[in-house]
C-alpha cells in the first residue's frame, strides 16, 4: 500500500512538473542569425510554437521597441503568410547615429492565407533591423499571438532582473558589444592580399620556370648544331684523307 502509494504521488508530483515546465519551451521568442551587435544591423528571427493541441496559429503581430526605434525594418517573404508593416509617428523625434527620426516601423504582422501554424508545429519569422541601439543591452519586442479559434495569447510581459520569469514573457534580444567598423573589411582585403601576393610569386615561379626551360632547349639545340657539324667535320677530313 505505501509502495503504490509512493508511486502514485511521485507519478502527479512529475506529471506537475512537467505541466509547470512546458510553457517554458513554448514561448516566442527572438534570436540573431549570427551576432546583433550595438550599432549595427542584424537578421533576427521571431519564433512562434503552436501551444494549442486544436487550434492553428493565423496571426502573428510583433510591436518595436518605441524607446529604440529602428530607422531599418524589413520582413523577409514567407509562403503562406501575409505580412503588413505599420509605421507612425514618435510622440517625440530620436536622434540616432547622427539621424533624427520622426517616423518608424512600429508594428509587423503576419496574417496567414491558410492553415498557418497547426497543432504541433512552429513557425521563424525573419526580420532584417537597423541600426541598433547603442545605449542599451536588451532591445525588447511584445508579441500578440491569434489562434483560429478566436483566442489570444499576449507575449508582453518584461523580465524583471532577478525575479521569476513571466508566464507570458516578452520576446527579448540581446545585443553584444559594437565591433570596430572596418575589421572585416581589413581581415578581407589582407586575405585578398595574401592571395595576389601567392599568385604573384606563382607566376614569378612559372616564370622563372619558363626561363629555365628556355634556356635549356636553347643549350640543346646548340649542343646538337655543335655535333652535326662535327660529324660532317669528320667526315670531309676522312675523305681528304682518302683522296691523298
Amino acid at each position: 500500500m505505501k509502495t503504490s502509494r509512493l508511486v502514485a504521488a511521485g507519478t502527479v508530483a512529475a506529471t506537475a512538473v512537467l505541466t509547470l515546465s512546458a510553457p517554458a519551451f513554448a514561448h516566442v521568442s527572438v534570436q540573431p542569425e549570427g551576432v546583433a551587435a550595438k550599432g549595427s544591423y542584424a537578421v533576427v528571427n521571431f519564433k512562434v510554437p503552436n501551444e494549442s493541441d486544436t487550434a492553428s496559429t493565423t496571426q502573428v503581430e510583433v510591436n518595436l521597441p518605441a524607446d529604440h526605434p529602428l530607422a531599418s525594418v524589413m520582413p523577409q517573404k514567407i509562403d503562406g503568410w501575409t505580412v503588413k508593416v505599420t509605421k507612425s509617428k514618435l510622440d517625440k523625434p530620436v536622434t540616432a547615429h547622427g539621424e533624427k527620426i520622426g517616423e518608424a516601423v512600429t508594428k509587423v504582422t503576419w496574417t496567414a492565407d491558410g492553415k498557418g501554424i497547426e497543432p504541433g508545429f512552429f513557425q521563424k519569422f525573419p526580420l532584417s533591423i537597423g541600426a541598433l541601439p547603442e545605449d542599451t543591452d536588451s532591445l525588447v519586442f511584445k508579441a500578440v499571438q491569434t489562434y483560429s479559434d478566436k483566442s489570444v495569447v499576449r507575449w508582453i510581459e518584461p523580465q524583471k532582473e532577478g525575479a521569476e520569469e513571466p508566464e507570458h514573457p516578452a520576446p527579448t534580444l540581446a545585443l553584444s558589444a559594437a565591433t570596430e567598423g572596418g575589421h572585416h573589411g581589413s581581415a578581407a582585403a589582407e586575405d585578398a592580399s595574401h592571395t595576389e601576393e601567392s599568385a604573384e610569386h606563382t607566376d614569378e615561379a612559372a616564370s622563372a620556370a619558363d626561363d629555365s626551360d628556355t634556356t635549356a632547349r636553347v643549350l640543346g639545340v646548340v649542343g646538337i648544331v655543335v655535333g652535326l657539324a662535327g660529324v660532317a667535320y669528320g667526315v670531309l677530313a676522312g675523305r681528304r684523307r682518302t683522296n691523298a
